[in-house]
């Protein structure tokens, strides 16, 4: 599990947070200054970095400025109010990796975060995670709380394709398109058994899925 630190002198903009993180199978740490978001960034080395702009004592740009100054590389993603555009340039300058203005929706954090992970971890890219679920890229295989889980070659070709797609409308026949091909000629409901398969497979309540899920009239939605 990959650790996040939170740094931030609002409470509920940290505790809020941190409850995506969770959420989204991290493990947030949680600081609630930047003097001691610095010295936990420096002990433990976490994969990335949140760190509010303005705050008392060592500010945000103070924090990453340091961090960069000895070397450290970690990933860093800078939240504040302010959305002036000389202030993200500075942030840019100063060995930030992305700027999130505030107030920000979850979808768009958790796609920044893994937007930057990739970015500046491309050899953990092979490894895709969405909940409790880990698919390794590399090895075809995915884990669910640990355990393998068995797909068909047809399955797994269809969950790779929705995790390359992440909240896209993707029509039946788009995917049918992508995933199998159309001179295979397979009938729409063909996507539809085989979307019910990983339901059945990888979700915590099939019946009420919360990744892949139905768009009526359209097709369907993943949602990591």
């Amino acid at each position: 599990m990959q650790t996040i630190l939170v740094i931030d002198d609002d409470i509920s903009v940290r505790d809020t947070v941190g409850v995506m993180l969770e959420r989204e199978g991290f493990h947030p740490v949680l600081a609630e200054d930047g003097s001691s978001g610095f010295h936990q960034a420096l002990a433990l080395n976490p994969g990335l970095i949140l760190v509010d702009l303005c705050m008392p004592g060592m500010s945000g740009i103070e924090v990453c400025r340091e961090l960069r100054s000895r070397g450290i590389k970690t990933p860093l993603i800078v939240l504040s109010a302010a959305s002036a555009e000389v202030e993200k340039v500075q942030l840019l300058e100063t060995g930030a990796d992305d700027y999130m203005v505030k107030p920000f929706g979850a979808r768009e954090l958790m796609a920044r975060i893994r937007a930057v992970l990739r970015r500046t971890n491309p050899e953990e890219t092979r490894v895709l995670e969405f909940g409790r679920v880990q698919v390794d890229l590399t090895r075809r295989t995915v884990t669910r709380r640990g355990e393998e889980v068995k797909l068909t070659r047809a399955e797994y070709n269809l969950l790779t394709y929705f995790l390359q797609n992440p909240d896209r409308a993707l029509s039946r026949d788009t995917i049918l398109n992508s995933v199998w091909g159309y001179e295979f000629f397979p009938q729409t409901r063909t996507v539809d058994a085989h979307v019910v398969r990983l339901r059945q497979k990888l979700e915590e309540e099939p019946a009420r899925p919360r990744y892949f899920l139905t768009l009526h009239g359209v097709g369907y939605r993943f949602l990591p």
